[in-house]
């Protein structure tokens, strides 16, 4: 399975790279490319990737610079300054956060200013912040005041502009125009618009020459005609209301991107690092090593991934794979960045340098999925593009032709023309989509499910059958060797037990782990290793070819005798794995391994089955051991013996027979099945590159119950999503009437835009929320 693997890769220190037009059609091939999709509309009906952009690269290099955009608020902007950048000559490489509103651009010393001058006239003021390279915390921390800083000012003035408008709207209710206050009026309204609505007429006006229709460019020019055809109080209100309302609905967008960037304070700063004296030093993270041994004390946060040398403790990992329960730790044990220290001190070798630790990569991963653009989110997408042009060639209808068919006045088609315009915004109707999927997103990292995009979360509801792969997925996958004996004539037990140490000393099998652990022989060198996919392995120990492999190997090489089929029954009987040595003429030890149930697998094949989701075992493994371990976590149906291309087989079977089918396993022997699946499922993903790159959905903690879980969040999401939909199309649809045949006014129509847009906002934000039913434990 190939899905996406550029996706984990070394994460950029400053900038994880997200880009708006990442797509992740899923189909059975899973190579993902970047892609820009076809015209999408965004929060206002503009095009996001109608055009190419200027520059696009996949990694920030040395040298780029690091800019705040406050006004950067969805992704039509984003694409705004795309297409501002186009014409300018020498810039090379471009980068967005919107949840932190910055841009990283590459560019030629010549070329800077020119660049920086297009954004700012395309109505956006580019703040500096550094160079794009530094530690990703330290440009966060550098933002973050600036952004709290803009909030707050933005806020008093807003407020200052509400004060005015309400003055406005008083002398107009109070009817005082003809008493030489009109005006004063009109200034008030004026200064209101002015604190209000700056920033929405400079992007309205650049939006404008450049012929697109967006909210900044819809809003100038219906507050515009309002004060033109004499209703300055009414414009004034509608001014700051919007702004106010932009203001608390861009905070609330802000909670929904933002809540995975939490995870980036888990992690410590800094590091208590072994000098070459055999001192200690405390040093920044950013700068430790590959290598290098650092220590933790009782109480403190893991700073960087790496593998236990000294010590035994307890640690909290629920930030990392949402373990309810501390895990014990001790020499030879991973530790993960973010994770916390709670017994006793531990030293630990660092096995990831700090942009790329498992921590840094869940972060890296879910912005990487909140960059793409879910099925439900493209179809509103296209649905908007079309929504607001149709609606403001209404509007523009009305205010010509209504007063010659509608017995209108002039002034009366013009005002409701102008309502319309409010109107033709889709921004609930757009915002409701990714606002929900990111708040699914979210949750579902921090409860150790890692979820690779908007895509997959919305097929999960689908899954009709989902196959389960045996050792690691519904057992511990960590067997133990039970018995061993020496088959007929077969020698020295020392001699024949070293050999069989040796060669399953090298195999990263846990079967061939058990046996070479459960021997204690000492291993002796081998040469020629090679794997046999499904079967075992081959190598030479002292010029003498081995294999050490399954039933099926051995009956292949026609070795099986009738006494020993009959030993193998009643290992197999038994729920055993057992693994033969052979030479080329005889069978000559065989040893039998054990593995035993995960506590949570019964409980995740009952949710399976509550919820219509049928659970098949997959496995490698004799048929006779697969059913025992079946029969004992609850799976009817059972396939054993399976090659990788058979369970390649065996699931596009499951997709013919059920409908959309799933895979779990451990990314690697799986690849085939994992590639074909509509969904694949990585068991034990912490630390583990191949699964997190391989899969679909990566569960961190091993635990079985978290594919159900993620089974039920899809539902939720999805229902969420068609009730954000409904509820804003709902709620345009019944202003659109009013403005048309009613007496809708321009402020109502600032009320039902905006407010059904922090109702789909808050509405999608339930979704940060576990519900007591997925509250399972680690």
């Amino acid at each position: 399975m190939t899905t996406n693997q550029n996706a984990l890769k070394p994460v950029t220190p400053a900038l994880h790279p997200q880009d708006h037009g990442h797509e992740h059609g899923h189909g059975h091939d899973h190579s993902h490319g970047h892609a820009h999709p076809p015209a999408a509309a965004s929060c206002c009906g503009n095009p996001v990737c109608g055009s190419s952009p200027a520059v696009d690269t996949g990694d920030i290099p040395k040298g780029a610079l690091l800019f705040r955009i406050p006004t950067m608020d969805c992704a039509v902007e984003e694409s705004e300054i795309r297409r501002a950048l186009e014409p300018v000559a020498g810039v090379r490489a471009l980068r967005f956060r919107l949840g932190e509103r910055t841009m990283a651009i590459t560019a030629d010393t010549a070329a800077l200013p020119n660049a920086l001058e297009a954004i700012r006239k395309a109505g956006f003021k580019p703040e500096p912040l550094g160079d794009a390279t530094g530690p990703a915390a330290g440009a966060q921390a550098a933002a973050a005041p600036a952004r709290i800083a803009g909030m707050s000012a933005g806020l008093a003035r807003l407020v200052a502009a509400l004060v005015l408008a309400i003055a406005a709207e008083s002398i107009s209710f109070m009817g005082l125009e003809g008493k030489g206050f009109m005006a004063a009026g009109m200034l008030l309204a004026l200064g209101a618009i002015g604190l209000a609505g700056l920033d929405t007429y400079k992007k309205g006006f650049a939006a404008l020459v450049r012929g697109r229709l967006n909210i900044n460019a819809l809003m100038a020019v219906a507050v515009t005609g309002a004060f033109i055809i004499g209703q300055w109080p009414e414009a004034a209100m509608v001014m700051a209301l919007y702004a106010i309302a932009e203001l608390i609905e861009a905070r609330a967008v802000d909670r929904a991107r933002n809540a995975i960037q939490s995870l980036l304070a888990l992690a410590p700063e800094q590091a208590e690092v072994k000098q070459a004296d055999g001192s200690w030093k405390t040093v920044m993270a950013s700068a430790v090593e590959l290598g290098a041994v650092a220590r933790i004390r009782p109480g403190e946060r893991v700073p960087l991934d790496g593998i236990v040398t000294e010590g035994n403790s307890a640690i909290d990992q629920a930030p990392v794979t949402g373990e309810s329960i501390p895990v014990d730790k001790t020499v030879g044990d991973q530790v993960f960045a973010g994770t916390i220290n709670q017994t006793a001190a531990l030293e630990f070798r660092v096995t990831a340098v700090a942009s790329n630790t498992t921590l840094a990569r869940i972060i890296h991963a879910v912005e990487e999925a909140q960059g793409s653009r879910a099925p439900t989110q493209r179809f509103v997408d296209r649905f908007a593009a079309i929504y607001t042009p149709t609606v403001f060639v209404l509007a523009l209808a009305i205010a010509v032709f209504a007063p010659f068919f509608m017995d209108w006045t002039w002034m009366q088609s013009v005002y409701k023309a102008l309502v319309l315009l409010v109107i033709a915004c889709p921004c609930a109707l757009v915002i409701s989509t990714p606002v929900t999927v990111v708040s699914a997103l979210a949750s579902a990292a921090r409860r150790g499910i890692l979820i690779k995009g908007g895509t997959y979360l919305e097929e999960a509801r689908k899954l009709k059958a989902v196959a389960l792969d045996k050792t690691g997925t519904i057992t511990e996958g960590k067997p133990k060797l039970v018995e061993s004996s020496l088959v007929g004539d077969a020698g020295n037990e020392a001699a024949v037990f070293v050999v069989a140490a040796s060669i399953a000393g090298r195999s990263d099998h846990p079967v061939s782990k058990a046996i070479a652990e459960g021997l204690k022989s000492v291993q002796g060198e081998v040469s020629d290793f090679t794997a046999l996919p499904g079967r075992g392995v081959q190598a030479a120990h002292a010029g003498q070819v081995y294999v050490l492999g399954n039933h099926r190997l051995i009956e292949e090489r026609g070795l099986c005798t009738p006494s020993l089929e009959a030993e193998l029954k009643r290992h197999e009987e038994a729920g055993r794995t057992v693994t033969l040595l052979a030479s080329d003429k005889a069978v000559l030890a065989l040893f039998a391994v054990a593995d035993t149930i995960k506590e949570s697998s019964q409980a995740a094949v009952a949710e399976l089955r509550a919820l219509g989701v049928v659970p098949v075992m997959l496995t490698g493994d004799n048929t006779a051991t697969a059913k025992t371990i079946g029969a004992h976590a609850g799976i009817e149906d059972v396939r054993g013996n399976l090659l990788p291309e058979e369970k390649l087989d065996a699931v596009k079977a499951m997709q013919q027979r059920y409908g959309a089918a799933a895979m779990t396993g451990d990314g690697i022997n799986d690849a085939p099945a994992l590639a074909q699946a509509d969904i694949g499922f990585a068991m034990g993903g912490a630390g583990t590159d191949t699964a997190m790159e391989a899969a679909d959905v990566v569960i961190m903690n091993d635990d079985l119950r978290r594919i159900p879980e993620t089974i039920r969040l899809s539902r939720r999401a999805h229902s969420v999503l068609w009730q954000n939909i409904t509820l804003a199309l709902g709620i345009k649809g019944v202003f659109f009437v009013l403005a048309v045949f009613g007496s809708a006014t321009m402020w109502m129509a600032v009320f039902a835009d905006m407010g059904a847009s922090l109702l789909v906002v808050a509405n999608g934000l339930r979704l940060m929320r576990v519900p007591s039913g997925d509250k399972v434990r680690g």
